[in-house]
């Protein structure tokens, strides 16, 4: 596939309480952000084992966001801090493997920040763009 037809594939974990709503309200206001992404919602970004980003990025991810609630408004109380806890561990990781920590994002969008959903979408896409697609593809040949 030709370098200039290559869209990104990326992953979003996101929260059912806050970003999920979030996405819905950028979705309902009509905001445009482009459609490279695939959601997964999950009750609580606190539920995000990083195997699963891991396991992503290995079935040929080119990013992945976490999107959770932000510090203090954590339906299950700490969910947030734990999973950022893990994401910010998981990034040296990824380093050591080879993998730029900037594909990997975590965000905190509330439910009422509809256009934020937007803006962190653009600029996650453009950020993974930039990057080119994941070495991880050329180990997998």
């Amino acid at each position: 596939m030709a370098e200039e037809n290559w869209k990104p594939k990326i992953i979003a974990i996101i929260c059912n309480w806050c970003s999920y709503a979030g996405a819905d309200l950028a979705g309902g206001a009509r905001i445009q952000y482009p459609p490279d992404v695939r959601a997964i919602r999950v009750m609580c970004t606190g539920r995000v084992d990083p195997l699963f980003i891991l396991k992503a990025f290995q079935d040929g991810a080119d990013g992945v966001l976490v999107s959770g609630c932000h510090f203090g408004d954590c339906h299950y109380l700490e969910g947030n801090y734990k999973c950022a806890k893990r994401m910010f561990l998981l990034k040296s990781v990824l380093k050591n493997l080879g993998i730029d920590d900037k594909r990997l994002r975590m965000t905190f969008v509330s439910a009422s920040e509809g256009a934020k959903w937007g803006t962190v979408m653009t600029d996650v896409i453009k950020t993974v763009k930039d990057l080119g697609p994941s070495p991880i593809k050329e180990f997998a040949k």
